[in-house]
């Protein structure tokens, strides 16, 4: 498991959130919108239940939210009042979107969740600072990518021996012993996506130069 995988570990049951009280909130709201906009046009349970098919009795019971509502019961009463089905259920508050994690610090390392959700792929921010740290490649399960934000960022893959400038990014199977740290000339800053599986970005890091290239 990367680095980063581990650094998310105990984070992951924080991560966890459940629709369910935002959608019963939802449905608590159906049926005196239903009745409020049956009252706006001058409709009784009555004509409704002959437009729609559907009995006074259960439509009575679901303006009153003694009936759960379903798309069954609510499509013919949308088109009996020519409003979109949107109208009828409400749409349910959004949720901030920005992500507020706390920032974990691993042998060093110090990293910035950029995900909320457990499982599948996670994005971390990374600051590696200035240190000298000899290469002690390993090898797991799974895909990385990095990007280099700013400095310079060792990586070692296999039989590659690199250096990533800002600006630069780099994908791999962590299946192949690998490592990626500081070059010792000062901090790096980066973001880094693991996964067990996922599309590849199709892009590489440059070669180190070799002595007397440019």
């Amino acid at each position: 498991m990367s680095d980063a995988a581990r650094a998310g570990e105990s984070d992951d049951g924080r991560r966890g959130v459940t629709g369910d009280a935002a959608t019963d909130e939802v449905l608590a709201e159906v049926g005196p919108r239903l009745r409020r906009i049956r009252k706006e046009r001058g409709a009784t349970l009555a004509g409704l239940s002959e437009a729609t098919g559907i009995s006074v009795s259960t439509l009575s019971r679901l303006e009153s939210g003694l009936r759960k509502p379903s798309l069954e019961l609510l499509l013919p009463i949308a088109r009996a009042h020519q409003v979109p089905l949107d109208e009828l259920v409400g749409a349910p508050p959004v949720d901030d979107p920005r992500v507020r994690a706390e920032p974990l610090v691993r042998h060093g390392r110090t990293y910035w969740p950029l995900t909320r959700q457990p499982g599948g792929l996670q994005a971390y921010k990374v600051l590696e600072p200035k240190r000298t740290a000899e290469p002690d490649p390993r090898s797991h399960e799974g895909y990385e990518w990095l990007y280099v934000l700013s400095g310079r960022l060792r990586v070692v893959l296999g039989e590659h021996d690199v250096v990533m400038e800002a600006g630069e990014a780099a994908e791999f199977d962590t299946r192949v012993p690998h490592w990626f740290g500081s070059t010792g000339e000062g901090p790096a800053e980066f973001l880094s996506l693991f996964g067990p599986q996922g599309e590849r970005m199709h892009v590489r890091a440059r070669p180190k130069a070799r002595s007397g290239e440019r």
